[in-house]
């Protein structure tokens, strides 16, 4: 069995995670680039954390600015099992309103300026996303919710898109009219790159607004967002913390295949596949390539 590492990736109001204990920070190096920010590492209870901030200390880095890839894959080489992704978000719904936590387990991306992938020319795969998030990941956080008493609504459909800027009326309007429940900037392509890693994923996407659809909220100003998400971003920190003292000593095996997620997934024959690609696959990929060399 592996053991059980937690990662978190904080967004917008998540800059550090309070609770955690034996810190070390750590700069890991990449070959994707260069993280958000150096990893903070430390233990909450028994679980051990690694904790990223997304956009950096200091909130350095736009949406479209963020390196996903490298963000994961020093993730994958920190040994982290499971990721915990916080974001704040809009609400298309009347009933999930500002303050309102959703575990989103279904994503619409519709960005166009980042990289979605490690693999490509010289390494081609395809990994299932019918099912991005981990259920019993899910249900941890969900269990974790209960028992601090944070009011959490379990299932969704969290639109990616690529921002700076916020919806105009007409995205929102047809946003809402597709059915989606949330939407954000951060956590594409972020899901996909942690299931091409073999990471069990999971979000809480934390309302802070009703973006603009709503009648009585014309328009989304960084400054009302900002003190919601700081008002998230207490709970956020005991849900994360009931979650890790809760947590398992050994990763679970996910029910969708998470952490198996290229077992059949490579195409490109051995022969054909480029070297300087899979060097910087070796974290990301290393459990079936190794096998394969």
């Amino acid at each position: 069995m592996t053991r059980a590492i937690l990662g978190v990736i904080g967004g917008s109001g998540v800059y550090d995670l309070p609770g955690l204990e034996d810190i070390r920070e750590e700069v890991v190096v990449s070959p994707w680039g260069e993280p958000s920010d150096a990893l903070r590492i430390g233990r909450i209870g028994k679980t051990e954390i690694v904790f990223l901030p997304r956009h950096g200390r200091g909130h350095r880095f736009s949406p479209s600015d963020i390196n996903y890839r490298a963000n994961i894959d020093v993730m994958k080489r920190a040994g982290v099992t499971d990721i915990v992704s916080v974001s704040a978000c809009g609400s298309f719904r009347e009933d999930l309103a500002p303050g309102c936590f959703v575990l989103a387990d279904q994503f619409v991306d519709r960005t166009f300026r980042r990289e979605t992938s490690f693999f490509g020319a010289g390494c081609v795969a395809h990994v299932s996303m019918a099912h991005p998030v981990g259920p019993r990941l899910q249900q941890r956080i969900a269990e974790a919710a209960a028992a601090e008493g944070i009011a959490i609504v379990r299932g969704g459909t969290y639109v990616c898109m690529e921002g700076p800027q916020f919806s105009s009326l007409s995205e929102s309007l047809a946003y809402k009219a597709a059915g989606y429940d949330v939407i954000g900037m951060t956590n594409m392509p972020e899901a996909k790159l942690a299931r091409e890693a073999e990471i069990t994923y999971a979000t809480v996407a934390m309302v802070t607004d009703f973006d603009c659809w709503h009648p009585d909220h014309h328009a989304v100003e960084v400054s009302d967002v900002m003190v919601v998400a700081q008002a998230n971003a207490g709970n956020a920190a005991r849900l994360l913390a009931r979650l890790a003292r809760d947590f398992p000593a050994e990763h679970e095996p996910c029910p969708v295949k998470s952490d198996r997620a290229l077992d059949h997934a490579i195409m490109t024959s051995p022969a054909a596949r480029d070297p300087a690609l899979l060097a910087k696959l070796d974290a990301v990929a290393g459990r079936v390539l190794g096998a394969a060399a």
